[in-house]
């Protein structure tokens, strides 16, 4: 990875979590690794949690990054969430994965929410 795309990668996991922030949500952990992969963001409101993927970037033409999530990146993040689920407890009724895309528009940052964006994937 290389410096810019870690600082986009950085700054895009920043502005997600400010994001889900003013909407209520509560950060529970960011960054969180095993060995086979991590999870960007895990947030949780009103009995909700939400494992959250972040997708950005910094160029004008890559307009959907959140379609880089796919099929074998879902069940690493399902598998991870599973992980994480056995290392924490909480009040959580539901949870969901969810994807945010920050893009680059004409020189803006623009966050897109997807929520509900896959189903876990059965291994």
């Amino acid at each position: 990875m290389t410096c810019s795309t870690k600082a986009a990668g950085n700054r895009g996991e920043e502005l997600a979590a400010q994001f889900l922030q003013a909407r209520g949500f509560t950060i529970l952990d960011r960054n969180w690794r095993q060995r086979w992969g991590e999870l960007d963001l895990v947030a949780a409101r009103d009995g909700l949690l939400v494992f959250c993927e972040v997708k950005a970037s910094r160029f004008e033409g890559d307009c959907h990054p959140e379609l880089r999530v796919d099929f074998p990146k879902q069940r690493t993040l399902t598998r991870l969430a599973r992980a994480w689920l056995a290392g924490h407890d909480g009040d959580w009724t539901q949870s969901r994965f969810d994807v945010i895309a920050v893009k680059i528009v004409q020189g803006r940052e623009v966050v897109e929410h997807l929520e509900n964006a896959f189903w876990p994937v059965e291994e």
